[in-house]
C-alpha cells in the first residue's frame, strides 16, 4: 500500500478500534459506524479521504483488519478494539497448534502470566508462525510463541476465529505455551 493509504488505515484503526469519540464518530454496539459519518467526521477534524480511497484501503489492508457490511453502508474494524463493543464471534474449533507474535523483551512476563489479552478484548493468535513472527517485529525482536490450542480448548477454554482468520481468546495460560 501507499503511503497515504498507510496512513489512512492507522487512523482508522485509531478511530474504529480505540477511539471514535476522537473525531466524534459514535459506534453501535457491535462496532460499526456509519460510513458516509466516518468520512464526514474525518473531514471536519481536518482528515480527508475519499469513499474510493477507504474502500481500497479495506481491500488491501494485508491483514483484513477492516469490513464493511453488506451493503456497504457501514464499517467497522474486525477485532482489536480497546473499547466495549461486541463483535458477535460464535465460539470456533481451534486447530491442534496456533502461534502468538511477540518481543523477545515480553519473554520474562509471559513465561509468569501466560498470555493476556490487556486492554483488547482477546489475545491474538495465528494460523502459522511466519505471520506471528510478523506480528512480533513490530515490537522488538521478534518471536513467534506455539500455542497447544486443541489442549486449550478440550481444558474448557473458549476460542473464536474473525472475519479476517484471527483467531481470539481470552486468555493463554503459560502451561498451553511453547517457548
Amino acid at each position: 500500500m501507499s503511503d497515504r493509504a498507510v496512513r489512512i488505515s492507522k487512523f482508522l484503526s485509531l478511530v474504529l478500534r480505540h477511539q471514535p469519540e476522537k473525531i466524534g464518530l459514535r459506534l453501535d454496539e457491535s462496532g460499526w459506524a456509519s460510513v458516509e459519518r466516518l468520512i464526514e467526521a474525518s473531514r471536519e477534524k481536518g482528515i480527508e479521504f475519499t469513499l474510493e480511497e477507504l474502500q481500497y484501503v479495506v481491500a488491501n489492508n494485508d491483514k483484513k483488519r477492516f469490513a464493511f457490511s453488506a451493503d456497504g453502508l457501514l464499517i467497522r474494524a474486525s477485532q482489536g478494539h480497546s473499547i466495549e463493543i461486541e463483535l458477535g464471534y460464535e465460539p470456533a474449533e481451534p486447530p491442534e497448534v496456533l502461534y502468538h507474535g511477540t518481543a523477545e523483551r515480553f519473554l520474562t512476563s509471559i513465561k509468569r502470566l501466560g498470555l493476556i489479552k490487556g486492554k483488547r478484548h482477546h489475545v491474538h493468535l495465528s494460523a502459522d508462525a511466519e505471520t506471528a513472527t510478523r506480528v512480533g517485529q513490530r515490537h522488538g525482536k521478534p518471536v513467534a510463541l506455539r500455542v497447544e490450542a486443541r489442549r486449550m480448548r478440550r481444558d474448557g477454554l473458549v476460542f473464536y476465529l474473525s472475519e479476517n482468520g484471527v483467531w481470539l481468546t481470552e486468555h493463554v495460560p503459560v502451561q498451553y505455551l511453547v517457548f
